[in-house]
């Protein structure tokens, strides 16, 4: 036991500071640990999108520069389409099932057609086996409309 001269109070208070700094360290180690980066669709979003749309969509990435056509402002394709965000356009282009893609330089994802599927309703009244992945990336599309 630590015979430093302090008070039941003055030690009382160490041991919670040393508490508080030993859990501000844990979320500190926690923020940096690869937990922390992004995960489903906010990862597949950074890998596959982010360089040429740009982090917050608004087709201004670092590989954007210079390309004509420049990449389209994923933040107001809602906006485009008379308030409405047009989900299952948006998972046709990404994986290359719509028209008016010869001018595009955007790549065709196949691997966002890997995995488990998901009904989804394309709004026909339908419902299809759709990809999971793809579902999920056009709802995180959809969270960057303005």
């Amino acid at each position: 036991m630590r015979n430093d001269n302090r008070t039941g109070a003055q030690a009382m208070r160490a041991v919670m500071m040393a508490g508080v700094t030993g859990l501000a360290l844990a979320g500190l180690v926690a923020a940096c640990a690869p937990e922390a980066q992004p995960t489903g669709a906010a990862r597949d979003y950074a890998d596959y999108c982010a360089a040429c749309h740009g982090p917050a969509g608004r087709g201004n990435g670092p590989a954007a520069v210079g390309m004509m056509p420049a990449p389209a402002d994923l933040t107001m394709l809602a906006a485009q389409d008379g308030g409405v965000f047009p989900k299952t356009r948006v998972m046709g282009q990404l994986v290359g099932y719509t028209m008016g893609r010869s001018e595009s330089h955007m790549p065709v994802f196949d691997v966002l057609r890997e995995g488990p599927v998901v009904m989804y309703d394309d709004g026909s009244g339908q419902r299809v086996a759709t990809p999971a992945r793809l579902v999920a990336l056009a709802d995180y599309l959809q969270t960057l409309q303005q």
